[in-house]
């Protein structure tokens, strides 16, 4: 397994409040990707002109904003089978969100540590 990408998430109710403040802090939207899964979530990526990054997730289950680390891979299955073995838990119950471009899910730590898990696939 080949980590592709790797930079902070935050997942919130608000996310438009929070993509306005990177904004401010010279951030750019770089890309937005809408309608992932079965709750339809808006994730966007930002990037400052010092190649700094983060994403901004919106996501309307949760009871309060979650930081995590979102790792892209090179190989899903893998990377997937390798947190579960050290006790992260997939936060979807096994339900991974499979968009044809990408695969990805929400895995916790024991300890509630967070790792947002995808994989491009390029076609």
């Amino acid at each position: 397994m080949k980590i592709t990408g790797f930079r902070p998430i935050i997942i919130t109710k608000e996310a438009d409040n929070l993509i306005s403040l990177f904004e401010e802090l010279g951030f750019e939207r770089k890309h937005k990707k809408t309608n992932i899964g079965e709750t339809n979530v808006t994730s966007v990526a930002m990037k400052d002109e010092s190649g700094f990054r983060v994403v901004v997730s919106e996501g309307n289950s949760i009871p309060q904003d979650i930081t995590a680390i979102a790792i892209n891979v090179d190989d899903f299955d893998e990377a997937y089978e390798f947190l579960t073995k050290k006790g992260f838990k997939d936060v979807n119950g096994g339900k991974v969100t499979d968009t044809g471009s990408s695969k990805a899910t929400l895995m916790i730590s024991p300890t509630g540590f967070a790792i947002s898990l995808s994989q491009h696939i390029k076609n």
